[in-house]
């Protein structure tokens, strides 16, 4: 009898120490947009009146709009509720705006109080530019039952007022370049940009770094916003002008048997060395008009490996060199 009374004595207890922290207004929960985030009102205290019929448990979240406003969808997925007997199995969420303090009296509802036990969305009205609003997610008890309901849920804001990437946050358009060549990435928005990867760019920590990158690649960049980071892509697309094979077969079968660059005749003023593993020069041309035969000074060149130097002088200016080997097989 005392074991069992002392044990009743202690859960009271036991569940305040395991009470959400973000079961009171003033340790909201942070909601980033687009970025979904895990929930359990088991333990959690505390009723708010007037904006949910029969609910109780509550966690409070918060979330600002972007610059521009406009209506938020806040959105409960996943819910799962014990088999209790007695317990509701019903989630309950409305929006609420308020002035900071807390105080039951200061909130008005922005949305209607949705219920439900599968994934449902509440919608609200417009809601005001770079403002913070308030979410509570309660249990009900729904059904005739008598405990409000203790559930694992996923909650996640998105939608036009809350969207932050694209809006008050953006990478860019994807660019191209010429191989070698450079371009400048220009990020809107933002503070404190850090890049990923750094390579093939001029500096971190900036907005606008110069792109320098040997092939294609995916930059991410990340910033922070209501204490929020948001990360956006921007990809770079390498252009190669020209594209020299690696391996030609000059055996007079009329099959491959000359070096053919494909590209290369859109740039006459090219300027093209062959040399072979010993670094003696046994082909060079001011232009490509006849392609490379694998001989030198008239005379066939061993089955082998050769490295080749390419120009491709523009009335713009100068390529990148491209630089690789060609293989020569008889």
């Amino acid at each position: 009898m005392h074991r069992a009374l002392s044990a009743l004595l202690v859960l009271p207890a036991l569940q305040a120490l395991a009470q959400p922290p973000n079961s009171d207004c003033s340790t909201a929960a942070l909601l980033c947009a687009e970025q979904p985030m895990a929930g359990n009102n088991t333990g959690a205290t505390g009723a708010l009146p007037g904006f949910c019929p029969s609910t109780d448990l509550l966690l409070w979240y918060t979330f600002f709009t972007n610059s521009v406003g406009g209506t938020v969808d806040v959105q409960l997925n996943g819910l799962d509720c014990p088999d209790v007997v007695g317990m509701g199995d019903q989630l309950s969420v409305v929006v609420l705006a308020g002035d900071g303090s807390c105080t039951p009296a200061s909130f008005t509802a922005v949305s209607v109080c949705a219920q439900d036990d599968a994934d449902f969305t509440t919608t609200t009205q417009a809601l005001l530019p770079s403002t913070q609003y308030w979410v509570v997610v309660a249990g009900a008890t729904n059904g005739g039952a008598t405990i409000a309901a203790q559930c694992d849920f996923g909650i996640v804001v998105q939608g036009p007022g809350a969207d932050v990437i694209g809006v008050d946050f953006d990478a860019g358009p994807d660019l191209e370049v010429v191989a070698g060549s450079s371009v400048q990435l220009e990020v809107i928005g933002g503070t404190n940009w850090n890049w990923t990867p750094t390579s093939g760019l001029s500096g971190n920590g900036i907005p606008n770094p110069i792109a320098l990158p040997q092939e294609t690649t995916l930059y991410e960049v990340s910033t922070q916003s209501n204490g929020c980071t948001y990360t956006d892509t921007v990809v770079v697309n390498v252009l190669e002008l020209i594209n020299p094979p690696n391996t030609f077969s000059p055996n007079g079968d009329g099959i491959n048997d000359t070096w053919e660059v494909p590209g290369i005749a859109d740039y006459p003023g090219s300027e093209v060395i062959i040399w072979d593993r010993w670094g003696q020069k046994v082909f060079s041309s001011n232009g490509y008009r006849e392609a490379w035969d694998g001989t030198n000074k008239g005379r066939d060149l061993s089955e082998g490996t050769y490295y080749y130097f390419i120009q491709l002088n523009e009335i713009e200016g100068r390529s990148a060199p491209y630089l690789g080997f060609v293989s020569i097989i008889r």
